[in-house]
């Protein structure tokens, strides 16, 4: 499945490991969700990671860019004529478009009301079905409907 993810998510992960946008995460570290990005969100990604105020350490920071990196999908999306609430966050509806991908974001409100924009709560609950806390209470690791543990 190929995800767009805002940076709020990547940001939310790092800093609460127990939290929702973590464990949208870890099924992307571990490969059952594909992220997709372009320079332009990678870029994001590394700017405001970096931000004093979050108090990430480099090899942290490091350390994730290099897997969504290695785990996910660079793309060079098409512009699209839309107007947003924060231009900033077009790049990221554009990828999604792109890769007919599904966009999880903190931020609802910044985009267009459209079924490929979800919550992180929206998108745990589709991905998981009514196992939407994502786990069997054996192992943090998500565990996606259709799949089993080993």
């Amino acid at each position: 499945m190929l995800v767009v993810l805002d940076t709020n998510i990547i940001v939310s992960a790092l800093w609460s490991r127990n939290g929702e946008p973590a464990k949208i995460m870890a099924l992307a570290l571990h490969g059952f969700i594909k992220p997709c990005y372009d320079q332009r969100i990678f870029t994001d990604y590394k700017e405001v990671l970096k931000r004093p105020k979050f108090n990430f350490t480099a090899w942290e920071i490091a350390g994730l860019l290099s897997q969504i990196e290695h785990q996910g999908c660079s793309v060079v999306a098409e512009p699209l004529r839309l107007s947003f609430i924060d231009e900033d966050d077009l790049k990221f509806f554009e990828v999604a478009r792109h890769c007919k991908a599904g966009l999880i974001t903190g931020n609802l409100r910044h985009y267009p009301d459209d079924p490929i924009v979800m919550s992180v709560a929206n998108f745990l609950s589709m991905y998981f079905g009514d196992n939407a806390d994502g786990n069997s209470g054996q192992d943090t690791t998500p565990t996606p409907k259709g799949q089993t543990e080993e």
